[in-house]
Formats: C-alpha cells, sequence, structure tokens
C-alpha cells in the first residue's frame, strides 16, 4: 500500500525521503539499472525505510520525475518576487534546461519505468502553469511581444531537449535561450528604443 501524500511526514521521513531522492537521481542518472539496496546504502537508510518511502523502482523514478518537475514550477514564483519578469522568465529558463538534462539523463529509467502495466507518466501541468504565468507577467510588463503561448515558448527551446547530457549542455543552453529571449523581447511595447 503507498503512502498517503496528504499525510505530513515527520522531520526525519523527511529527510530521509529527500536524501533517497537526490542519491536516486545521481545514481540512476548514472545507471538505470541501480539496485534499489545501493541507493537505499548510499542514502543512509535502511530498506525497510527506503520500501516505507518507494515500494517500487517505478514509484521512485516516478517521484523523481514529479519532484524535478515540481522544483522548476516552484521557482517560478520565487523569481517573479525578486527579478524584473523578463529576467525571471530568463533565468527560470536555465532551471528548466536543467530538468531537461535530468530527463535525459533518466531517460532509460523513465522509460522502465512507464513501461509498466498500469504505470502513466507524469502530466507537466506544473511547468506548463509556470511558464504561463512568468509569460504573462513579462507582457503586462511590456517586457516581452504581446500574444506569446506557452507552446510558442516550448516549441522554441525544443532544443533543450535534445542537449547531450554528457556534453557542454550548458554553454549550448545558454545561447538557446538567449536567442529565445532576445527574440521575446523583439516587438516587446516596453522596450526602450521601440517604435510606439
Amino acid at each position: 500500500m503507498g503512502q498517503n501524500r496528504d499525510v505530513p511526514l515527520r522531520s526525519d521521513a523527511q529527510r530521509n525521503r529527500a536524501r533517497i531522492l537526490e542519491v536516486a537521481l545521481a545514481e540512476l542518472t548514472r545507471s538505470a539499472g541501480t539496485p534499489l539496496s545501493t541507493i537505499a546504502k548510499k542514502a543512509g537508510v535502511g530498506q525497510g525505510t527506503f520500501y516505507r518511502h518507494f515500494p517500487t523502482r517505478e514509484a521512485l523514478v516516478l517521484e523523481i520525475y514529479r519532484h524535478e518537475m515540481q522544483q522548476v514550477a516552484d521557482t517560478a514564483v520565487r523569481l517573479l518576487h525578486s527579478r524584473e519578469p523578463d529576467v525571471a522568465l530568463r533565468e527560470w529558463m536555465d532551471g528548466l534546461a536543467r530538468f531537461a538534462i535530468t530527463k535525459a539523463g533518466l531517460a532509460d529509467a523513465i522509460r522502465q519505468a512507464t513501461g509498466a502495466p498500469g504505470v502513466q507518466k507524469p502530466g507537466h501541468a506544473p511547468v506548463t502553469e509556470a511558464a504561463e504565468c512568468l509569460l504573462r507577467a513579462a507582457e503586462q510588463a511590456g517586457a516581452i511581444r504581446p500574444g506569446i503561448t506557452v507552446d510558442d515558448l516550448f516549441l522554441a527551446i525544443g532544443g533543450l531537449w535534445t542537449l547531450d547530457p554528457h556534453g557542454d549542455w550548458q554553454s549550448r543552453a545558454t545561447r538557446l535561450l538567449d536567442l529565445v529571449m532576445d527574440a521575446l523581447r523583439a516587438g516587446a511595447p516596453g522596450r526602450p528604443g521601440q517604435e510606439p
């Protein structure tokens, strides 16, 4: 029986869970077939503790994927509170690039997990909602051209998902995202030097 997500975990259980996810991300990115016992040992938890949190490999992999996606989504609001909307959007896309690389590194493990009967890959709603929030804030501030949709943005940055996680992905992602931001800012009504 899976853990009820509505019941808050004790602080030690939260730490154990976070440590398992951190170690599992690193280990499964390195090798999709890493034994769960290896992950438990490296996370410093017993097998019983490990299986209470993640009863199956599929549950672990999908929770890593969900967790990483939620981390990206959650940064949107924090960035909007501390940055100009277009700067927040650009910094958020850096986090999205890291998520794309995580997903690429975990691709084999995700394929294995979602290939199990009755297992569905998590939807992208949190990331889509975060992108929508950032785009609308930047548009309202006059920092990007009006009318850009989330679909437009994801089509423009689709190259992130083709980057080699073992290559020079950071500089390539930076170049791509800088080009995308230049395109989003072109024709923005609030941009200095633009015709009214």
